[in-house]
């Protein structure tokens, strides 16, 4: 199955996210997310491709953000899409279905609609307010989890949910308890001063938690 513990990229620059980046990968990350939000279309390229070269040293899983034709052309191990962003059948169309498509959810129906659409894996978010992306969904908190991961269950829907948005080390294992298969953070692992030490700490209570 997938590592339960992705790390979404940050920076304003490619020299910010490739040095980000490496910090996820030297201290333990084996599942990182390409996310750059830019209009230099060289510069997503060029990130894109030096991302590829890392995650392939470290034998670390590769998605990138919305971009179904960039992670073609890099050959990439899948791509993660929002509900706006193209749809899971068209993507599937052109990656195949060896390659891994993640869909973003917010409520119950929106985890209908993309079991429906048969993707991998579901980030299901916020938990909580983020800085990290803008025009967020509404905030879920640990009860909209509860409730959400509650009717999944009964409705024997078996995807992979990755909880998702402003998640604290201290918020791992009441968020593992609902039921939740993975966690993706970004700010917590890039503002780390010792990511080695949160790495190893965020793996522990991740897949050292029972779901009750």
């Amino acid at each position: 199955m997938y590592n339960k513990l992705q790390y979404i990229s940050q920076g304003n620059t490619v020299e910010e996210q490739i040095t980000n980046i490496r910090k996820a990968l030297d201290n333990g990350c084996e599942w990182i997310q390409l996310r750059f939000k830019t209009q230099n279309t060289m510069d997503l390229f060029n990130l894109a491709e030096s991302t590829k070269i890392l995650c392939d040293v470290y034998s670390a899983n590769y998605i990138i953000n919305d971009n179904v034709y960039l992670a073609q052309q890099f050959e990439a191990d899948g791509v993660h899409l929002g509900l706006t962003d193209m749809k899971i059948s068209e993507a599937r169309q052109i990656l195949g279905d060896t390659k891994m498509i993640g869909g973003t959810a917010n409520t119950f129906a929106d985890i209908q609609q993309r079991s429906a659409e048969q993707c991998d894996y579901i980030g299901l978010g916020p938990f909580q307010h983020t800085d990290t992306k803008e025009n967020l969904s509404p905030i879920l908190g640990i009860e909209g989890y509860r409730s959400i991961l509650k009717k999944v269950k009964s409705k024997k829907i078996a995807i992979p949910i990755y909880a998702i948005g402003g998640i604290a080390l201290e918020n791992i294992e009441i968020l593992m308890e609902t039921g939740i298969y993975g966690i993706a953070v970004s700010s917590l692992i890039t503002k780390s001063e010792k990511p080695k030490k949160l790495i190893s700490q965020l793996n522990e209570k991740i897949y050292g938690s029972v779901t009750i």
